[in-house]
């Protein structure tokens, strides 16, 4: 096929769309069902109905083929599971009894039994269930979602292409299950796995699938030539085969490198590939490889991450490159649009010179369905949307909003001493501990408590006028004194305020800082049922006043115990918002760093003996390439020590992070130059403790013995169990007692349970030590 008529032929599309609806339906059914106020068949005709709307949208935005497959009522890795039969023995038995309960029991857990691990879905900060797999796992196929969905498409007349979770990607991102030896490889596994992936394409072929796409994403990280052969294996077996439908197989989020030759040769159908960011390397890489002929390519040109407009123009380049390099050209987003809210649309707040700026997934599927159009007709057919498109750009990169003289004159005038504790950790540790004076095993919590259904509604009635500041001031004190009132009875050490004014810790900085735009509905699913709004990094960044030092005051004010300064530090600050593109991250982390900084400090003249800040995100952010690494990790770990540097010895500096790996980050864990850090470890069983060990780390550690992702209660000799873990690895005066994460989405009757084991656990390995 030429390249003219390679572009007569463009079609649009996308790899997937939020889930939840534009008022968070799914949310709210999935959670009643939960509580027993919806049954199976609401929740699930609730689901059919957003399927449906997802599928309208897309084709009223001129996308000609939708993906299916895509949405979950959890997580699509944990459907995955479900399709290939890789039960945990564990939950086996509630899969039997009850799918629907079982599938929620693995995402959850139960009072008896644990859940799968959650970690982030690569460098975003969407969480996915972890694969729990092993020698004696036996894969079944069963198609019944893949194919329902399918169905459901067809029927209401679209042309659909299911979507599922790689072999390869699915096993790489597998882990062995509890008792199998650490050193197994999932990997292994492959040929006992793709006659089930056989299995599931030729059902869909059967169902009416004219192509089905396999995402792959984990073959744009650095693999193995064991890996890259077993890649080869795998695609050269599926399609092999006569019974299956076309195939597709996608990568996103960075450059596929080395395994893009091998997939170009595979007797494949088709590849999907990032053009946007580092992923652009694409382009020449696909060049370099002679192309794709005779094969379909879906570009991904349109950001799929971030929410900001698309340069029309130089995507248009980019396709008419690519014309040359296939045999037919699609256009798509750079990867799913679950990571993006739904519709810009519905910001009627924003000032319409910034609305102007902002694409969401609808206006990302009409911007793919423009060039798409745009490539079909040429651009004489879309000559206002590009004078449109040329002219918004244009506003934003002129706008004053985005510059601001004086953070940029003093982010210019850091220097690596401002970077930097005054003094060696040694000389901190003795002062921090006279000062604070603390027991063996100290014990605290991450920093929120419960966000209560009545803390929501005083939050929705000062935003609705219903009651005014000073009514909603009382609300949130009364909070204050119930949490630290609670906490000095359970027995903590370090107290925390909990919390109760935020709305969420990165918005609720956000708000108070210029530079940064709040949404209303710009939801976006961070983890099943759990729902953030991240906020808008539109200009540069500073602290007109300070934002916590209230609060901590008023709770300092009620005890005689350490209260902790609760910040979220600079990495997660842009990890969990919509960074601007226009500009260098590390420039932008320092910007932030720098108001943190004058927070940090007002904290301690208040009095903080001791100030968190936290930063969850520094794994997820890590780039997915290792020779990207270096740079990436060098300005994060300086932001946050910029943040925190400016203290006196004694005041004792904590950060937190949680859901992650973290075997990757542990030299820049170290750089980060914290006195105590707290890590999630329940879930994967007090890995991390070993991994700090085998490091070296030689500062206070707080690994968690309390999933507060699952609503089962953990019993105290679960706790010293994990603390025994901890303890052979982390020395006793080092080693902090806390729960994985913040309490937030927990309820106070889980809550007050579970830190009594905690506490309880604590006093029990005291004793045990002092005797």
């Amino acid at each position: 096929m030429t390249a003219k008529s390679a572009a007569a032929a463009t079609r649009s599309t996308t790899y997937g769309h939020p889930r939840q609806g534009q008022g968070r339906e799914l949310k709210k059914a999935v959670e009643g069902y939960w509580k027993g106020a919806v049954t199976a068949d609401a929740l699930l005709a609730t689901a059919a109905d957003l399927r449906r709307d997802n599928w309208r949208q897309l084709a009223e935005a001129g996308v000609t083929e939708v993906p299916t497959g895509d949405f979950s009522l959890y997580d699509h890795v944990l459907d995955t599971t479900v399709a290939v039969g890789a039960i945990p023995a564990r939950h086996r038995a509630a899969v039997d009894a009850d799918p629907l309960d079982g599938y929620f029991a693995m995402a959850r857990g139960t009072q008896d039994v644990a859940p799968l691990e959650m970690t982030k879905w690569f460098d975003t900060n969407y969480h996915y269930l972890v694969p729990e797999l092993g020698p004696d796992t036996a894969f079944t196929a069963d198609p019944a979602k893949a194919v329902g969905e399918l169905r459901e498409a067809l029927a209401a007349g679209h042309d659909a292409r299911p979507v599922l979770v790689g072999p390869v990607t699915y096993l790489l991102l597998a882990k062995p299950a509890p008792g199998v030896a650490e050193d197994f490889q999932p990997i292994t596994l492959l040929d006992r796995l793709l006659p089930v992936y056989a299995e599931l394409l030729a059902d869909l072929r059967a169902a009416g699938a004219e192509w089905v796409q396999l995402d792959e994403p984990a073959l744009v990280q650095d693999r193995t030539p064991a890996e890259l052969n077993a890649a080869a294996r795998a695609y050269r077996e599926l399609g092999a085969r006569t019974d299956r439908p076309k195939l597709l197989v996608a990568s996103y989020f960075d450059r596929l490198g080395e395994a893009l030759p091998v997939l170009a040769k595979a007797p494949i159908d088709g590849l999907a590939l990032d053009f946007t960011g580092p992923a652009a390397a694409n382009l020449d890489a696909l060049a370099a490889v002679g192309g794709l002929p005779g094969k379909r390519l879906i570009a991904g040109v349109v950001d799929g991450r971030n929410i900001w407009i698309n340069d029309l123009e130089k995507s248009l380049a980019t396709l008419a490159t690519l014309l040359g390099l296939a045999d037919r050209v699609d256009v798509a987003p750079s990867c799913s649009l679950l990571h993006v809210p739904l519709d810009a649309d519905a910001e009627r707040d924003l000032d319409p010179q910034i609305a102007r700026w902002l694409a969401f997934a609808k206006q990302k599927a009409q911007e793919v369905a423009l060039l798409a159009r745009g490539l079909r007709e040429g651009t004489g057919a879309i000559t206002a949307e590009l004078a449109a498109n040329r002219a918004d750009l244009a506003s934003r990169a002129t706008s004053p909003i985005t510059r601001d003289p004086a953070v940029r004159a003093r982010t210019a005038a850091v220097t690596e001493a401002d970077a930097r504790r005054a003094q060696a950790y040694p000389e901190r540790s003795e002062a921090q501990r006279a000062r604070l004076g603390l027991p063996l095993l100290p014990t605290t919590t991450i920093g929120s408590f419960p966000q209560t259904t009545e803390l929501r509604t005083a939050r929705a009635d000062l935003t609705a006028g219903r009651i005014d500041a000073a009514a909603y001031r009382e609300r949130i004190e009364a909070e204050v004194r119930e949490v630290v009132a609670f906490q000095e009875k359970a027995g903590l050490d370090v107290l925390v305020h909990g919390e109760p004014e935020r709305n969420d810790m990165v918005q609720y900085f956000a708000e108070q800082l210029t530079g940064y735009l709040a949404t209303r509905h710009g939801w976006v699913q961070s983890y099943g049922t759990r729902y953030v709004r991240p906020p808008v990094l539109a200009g540069d960044i500073s602290r007109p006043h300070p934002m916590t030092v209230d609060w901590y005051r008023y709770a300092q004010d009620l005890t005689d115990r350490p209260v902790k300064g609760m910040l979220t530090g600079p990495v997660t600050m842009l990890a969990w918002s919509f960074v601007r593109d226009d500009q260098p991250l590390a420039e932008t982390a320092r910007q932030v760093a720098l108001a943190l900084r004058d927070e940090v400090t007002d904290l301690e003249a208040a009095g903080a003996a001791v100030v968190q800040v936290d930063e969850p995100a520094l794994r997820e952010t890590l780039p997915l390439r290792a020779a990207d690494r270096p740079v990436y990790l060098d300005w994060a770990t300086e932001s946050f020590r910029l943040a925190t540097s400016a203290v006196r010895a004694d005041t004792q500096i904590h950060t937190h992070m949680c859901y992650a790996e973290f075997g990757a980050i542990m030299t820049a864990i170290d750089e980060l130059d914290a006195d105590v850090i707290s890590l999630e470890a329940t879930r994967s069983h007090m890995q991390v403790a070993g991994e700090l060990a085998e490091a070296g780390y030689p500062r206070e550690v707080g690994p968690g013995v309390w999933d507060i992702h699952s609503p089962r209660v953990p019993s105290t000799d679960e706790a010293v169990e994990l603390l025994r873990a901890g303890l052979a690895a982390i020395p006793a005066e080092r080693l902090w007692v806390n729960p994985d994460c913040g309490l937030k989405t927990r309820g106070w009757a889980e809550t007050r349970a579970s830190l009594d084991s905690l506490v309880g656990a604590a006093r029990r390995l005291r004793e045990e030590l002092a005797g």
